[in-house]
């Protein structure tokens, strides 16, 4: 019976609705703190156990969320404004309805551009628990 009580504890409940209003907060975007934005950090209001980021982030102007690698696919879908996504080297250039999908293993950052913030929404899995690293040969089961 406790095992069946355990399961039900670690299982996602059927649905988690979250008003934006609730996640917003003003603060300097993440890898380089270049400029301001406007950060709804969505998904950080859904319960455990999930699976994914969801966020919102308007880059005020002269803002960029700087270059870093990532360990996992991510997106970066444009609603208002224009912005300058890079992935290893190559940019391009981004306007309201487009899309970036930038893929695992890349550095990637995205810098708003023009007379206007931009208004991103970005999503990418949790990143999973990582193993301590092994350092001796005992902890390898090496002979």
């Amino acid at each position: 019976m406790s095992g069946l009580l355990a399961l039900l504890l670690l299982a996602a409940p059927p649905m988690a609705v979250i008003d934006e209003a609730d996640t917003v907060r003003r603060e300097p975007p993440p890898h380089g703190a270049i400029g301001m934005s406007t950060a709804w950090r969505i998904s950080d209001h859904a319960p455990q156990p999930r699976r994914m980021e969801f966020r919102r982030r308007t880059l005020d102007i002269g803002s960029a969320i700087g270059e870093h690698a990532i360990a996992h696919d991510e997106v970066y879908y444009v609603l208002d404004g224009q912005g300058e996504v890079v992935s290893d080297g190559q940019r391009a250039t981004l306007k309201p309805g487009m899309t970036a999908y930038l893929y695992d293993g890349a550095v990637v950052g995205i810098w708003q551009k023009g007379d206007k913030p931009l208004a991103l929404i970005i999503a990418y899995p949790v990143a999973e628990p990582r193993e301590a690293p092994i350092s001796s040969p005992a902890e390898r089961k090496e002979p």
